[in-house]
């Protein structure tokens, strides 16, 4: 008998071991039902002295988890076990601890301490455990590369929680990637893709790294970083293909509704003529080392058995490659079609985009692609799509035979698709159109009237091209004008009817005739091509079709006393010349969006989509991929080795799991790669080394200005006396440095006035200093990174800015109640700045004003978790009414309520975007004493609001 038997036995309890519904949520059934006695008996067993008993709760406790069962009753039992010595129980634990950790918190805290000892347990699975409890990010020191993983993973989650803590997740996203293990690198890249992307910064001195790693990373690791790496790179190197492109831009021939005069074709020929000499002139193209790296080490990847891992890669050929080396993925992808046909639908959409620009490499397989009866629709019309854009001269006749057979398919859409398909091939390809009309008007006699409306549809297209050598195949379409009944079919017969009524002159007539009489019955698409019939036929053939005419259209353009106007314009409104339509594939211009991604599959931009960037026209700076690697030899005397070894790692030195070498490894990279770009200071090349070099440089030249320690200097913003506040007051913040900004400077403040144009948004001031002795011109910004929902209203552009002038302008911002910057580029003499404005808390609100009592019923309201409450020592100056009032409206954009007490100051206000209400009350006492109380319905904002002003009162 099982230890677990034996406690029901003695308690008992009817319930055996085996009974998959031990526990269940007492509120599923009644409040004495016997399911809630059973939560007891878990209770009983986890407060057992036996470990078995505790093992067999906390298994079942996780299956009625598994099976969606609610068992948050049971937390305080389960959480006095985190600190029991039998690994089994404790990760089981930790299990139930990361479902209800949240919807628990206070008694989670009281654990927190348990949780701490856990990071520094021996066994590694505990310790990944803990992190993921406490989403602890301390773990990026650790020694096993298993819970550095884990602490990558739990970035984005730290990050969703508390988006302002994103300056300290870069940090050790930093610190992250500069680690050689191939078990972290995956997890890494993942967190710098949700966190900061934009950051390519951190990316250059790891980017060798990363592409030798690769080969060795874990299959999902791989996809990311190389997705990261296709973005990167496309922002860092040359477009391989840029003579080609030219050429092709060069030898396209823009189609307009109307035909171009002799002169505009002039023009065309001489920018052509430009353009092939400018290619002459232009130096041949050689690959960076870095770019060729990239390929190089992707390349075998495509040889890998997870479907992703090859669609990444191939992916990144397309869109990196030359073209003459493109066609290596070709092989894999037809490889994945034939091998994982859960894959078929995301390969065929993206082999669909590669035929548009790249037909060649797929022409050898062209029978990969032919269509079986089994597969799904889907997937007949994605291989239907990928055949067409394949056919050429040289194919076609094959291709059209294997439509023949398609369209004899029980599957409607199918047949639909194919001849659709036939219809664009006889566009293409000019030799075959008379073959595929015929094959078309055959498919006219089909007893399946989709069949029939489609045919003509496309029949219809194709007439346009050459209807002059056509009128057979319009009057036998005009004879099954009384069979079909599509609408579409029928609107298309009579539109083709009407335009090319010169072509059957005696038919048209009969046709408007027997319209005329099922005139009233037909359905609105019919209709509007009746009268463009009777249109048509009037103006053309009045003699005929006079009365006919009139009885339709009504006296509509019959020449009248009040309708001659209308009758000037008769002939240019019916009948002008009209271009052949285009038959064009839907993935066409679809390789904007990267292949493989949601956006791609969609055709639309998808949320938390990152653009591909273009290529740039002058290759970057490659020496940002330099890693200075440290050296033993560089140390000349033992005081500065024992300087090097300073650091130590976050755990004692018991837990050396993963042995000495890795650590040490571990620390010299993250070593190397501390110092990071200056955020809002960066410029457009990214380089770290140089912007050093520009700062050691202008020493001299900033002898009145205070020295600045380092650690100040990584601040995206530093606050600056106020200058441009128009009350004096606001904080002055600096936006672009006059070193950095080549002369020009930027400095921006909250205004705290309406931004009139957009209610939500902040009005922020920007002062604008030319420090340089020449002109700075177009004063502009763009390409904003903002984060999902945040909107920019930029402020008008400055044309010009002598030197030594000031000039200020104004711009609205929508941070939507958050404090993450908003990044954008600042442009000013065909330079670009990346910059950002990022707001403290009190800026994000406007004044509300209210009455003592309104006050203390919205306060009301707000107790319990949404108040906030801390004690403090107000500064020696600010121990008066007065005093208080000016620092808090100072650190926000409060409002003053009314008081009857005079030892409370109380302030309203409400943020911007979400009108969350946000009550602030400071209540003096005896000594300095005072107690600050923040009542906010979201406590994000409060949590801030109440580090904000407490700094403000205590200074």
């Amino acid at each position: 008998m099982s230890s677990g038997s034996a406690f029901n036995d003695e308690k008992g309890g009817s319930s055996s071991v085996a009974e998959p519904e031990y526990g269940h949520d007492p509120a599923s059934g009644g409040i004495f039902s016997s399911d809630y006695k059973r939560h007891d008996d878990l209770k009983e067993m986890l407060d057992s002295n036996k470990d078995s008993l505790k093992l067999e709760a906390m298994k079942r406790i996780v299956a009625m988890i598994a099976r969606g069962k609610n068992a948050s009753d049971l937390f305080p039992a389960v959480v006095k076990n985190v600190a029991c010595k039998n690994i089994e129980v404790k990760k089981l634990v930790y299990v139930y601890l990361v479902r209800y950790a949240e919807e628990q918190q206070d008694l989670a805290l009281l654990s927190i301490s348990t949780f701490q000892r856990g990071l520094k347990d021996p066994n590694q699975l505990i310790r990944a455990s803990a992190l993921r409890v406490l989403s602890s990010i301390r773990a990026a020191s650790d020694m096993s590369p298993y819970v550095r993983k884990t602490a990558a993973h739990a970035i984005p989650k730290l990050y969703s929680l508390d988006p302002e803590q994103k300056d300290q997740l870069i940090e050790v996203i930093e610190k992250l990637l500069a680690d050689k293990t191939t078990l972290v690198a995956g997890s890494v890249v993942m967190a710098f893709e949700e966190v900061c992307p934009e950051r390519i910064d951190l990316i250059h001195k790891n980017y060798r790294k990363l592409c030798n790693l690769l080969i060795d990373v874990e299959e999902w690791g791989q996809v990311v970083i190389i997705n990261m790496l296709t973005r990167y790179a496309r922002t860092q190197f040359l477009n391989p293909n840029v003579n080609e492109s030219l050429l092709e831009e060069g030898n396209t021939d823009g189609k307009t509704f109307y035909p171009s005069d002799d002169d505009e074709e002039e023009e065309e020929d001489e920018e052509k003529e430009k353009k092939v000499e400018a290619l002459a002139k232009r130096k041949p193209y050689v690959m960076d080392p870095d770019h060729r790296l990239l390929l190089r080490n992707t390349k075998p990847l495509l040889q890998s058995r997870n479907a992703a891992v090859v669609m990444a890669v191939a992916q990144l050929y397309f869109h990196l490659a030359p073209k003459a080396e493109v066609g290596v993925i070709a092989k894999a992808l037809v490889r994945l079609l034939r091998s994982h046909s859960e894959v078929q639908f995301v390969v065929l959409q993206n082999v669909a985009t590669m035929t548009i620009k790249r037909r060649g490499m797929f022409e050898p397989y062209l029978k990969s692609f032919y269509i079986r009866s089994t597969d799904p629709t889907q997937i007949k019309i994605l291989k239907l799509e990928v055949l067409t854009n394949l056919a050429n001269e040289t194919n076609i006749s094959t291709i059209l035979r294997e439509f023949q057979t398609y369209i004899k398919s029980m599957d409607k859409d199918f047949v639909a698709a194919t001849i659709q398909a036939i219809g664009r091939c006889a566009t293409n390809i000019g030799e075959v159109r008379d073959t595929c009309l015929n094959g078309l008007v055959q498919l006219l006699s089909n007893r399946d009237e989709l069949v029939v409306a489609e045919s003509v549809v496309v029949i219809k297209k194709l007439l346009q091209m050459q209807p002059e050598k056509h009128s057979d195949i319009i009057k036998h379409m005009a004879k099954l004008i009384d069979n079909i009944q599509v609408p579409m079919a029928r609107a298309s017969i009579l539109w083709l009817i009407g335009e090319y009524c010169e072509h059957v002159p005696k038919i048209a007539p009969d046709v408007l005739r027997k319209m005329a009489k099922s005139f009233t019955n037909e359905e609105d698409i019919v209709k509007l091509q009746i009268l463009n019939l009777a249109a048509k036929l009037y103006l053309t053939n009045s003699k005929q079709t006079k009365l006919l005419t009139q009885y339709v259209l009504n006296l509509l353009i019959v020449p009248t006393e009040k309708s001659g106007a209308l009758s000037k314009y008769a002939k240019k409104l019916f009948l002008a010349l009209k271009p052949a339509p285009v038959l064009e594939s839907p993935f066409k211009d679809r390789d904007h969006f990267q292949l493989g991604s949601l956006s791609h599959l969609l055709n639309a931009k998808a949320g938390g989509y990152q653009e591909l960037p273009d290529w740039p026209e002058s290759a970057p700076d490659p020496s940002v991929r330099n890693v200075e690697v440290p050296e033993w030899s560089k140390c000349s005397t033992r005081e500065k080795r024992k300087e090097k070894k300073v650091e130590k790692p976050f755990y004692s030195d018991s837990e050396g799991e993963s042995g000495p070498t890795e650590s040490a490894d571990s620390e010299s990279v993250s070593g190397s790669g501390s110092d990071s770009g200056s955020g809002s200071e960066e410029s457009g090349s990214g380089s770290e080394s140089e912007e050093s070099d520009e700062g050691s440089e202008s020493d001299d030249e900033e002898d009145e200005e205070e020295e600045v320690p380092k650690h100040t200097k990584k601040k995206i913003l530093e606050v600056k006396k106020p200058t441009i506040s128009p009350s004096g007051s606001m904080k002055t913040f600096e936006l672009l440095h006059r070193i950095t900004g080549e002369g020009l400077s930027v400095e921006y403040c909250f205004s705290r006035q309406p931004f009139s144009p957009d209610a939500n948004m902040v009005a922020v001031q920007i002062h604008f200093t030319n420090n340089s002795s020449s002109e700075v011109s177009s004063l502009h910004m763009e390409d904003a990174k903002l984060q999902s929902g945040m909107r920019v209203k930029e402020f008008p552009e400055i044309e010009a800015l002598a030197a030594g002038e000031t000039s200020t302008a104004v711009m609205g911002i929508d941070f939507c109640d958050s404090t993450q910057a908003a990044n954008f580029q600042l442009c000013a003499n065909s330079k670009k700045f990346f910059v950002s404005i990022q707001p403290p808390v009190g800026e994000l609100m406007r004044p509300v004003f209210m009455t003592e009592n309104e006050f203390k019923k919205e306060q009301g309201q707000l107790m319990g978790m949404n108040e906030i409450t801390e004690k403090l020592t107000l500064d020696s100056k600010c121990r008066n009414e007065h005093a208080i009032v000016q620092r808090v409206t100072t650190a926000a954009n409060l409002s003053r309520v009314p008081c009857g007490s005079n030892d409370e100051c109380r302030f309203a206000a409400r943020t911007v975007t979400l009108n969350s209400l946000v009550l602030v009350t400071v209540a003096t006492k005896a000594e300095g004493a005072a107690q600050l109380t923040v009542n906010c319905d979201k406590m994000l904002i409060g949590t801030m609001l109440v580090k904000e002003i407490l700094q403000a009162l205590t200074q």
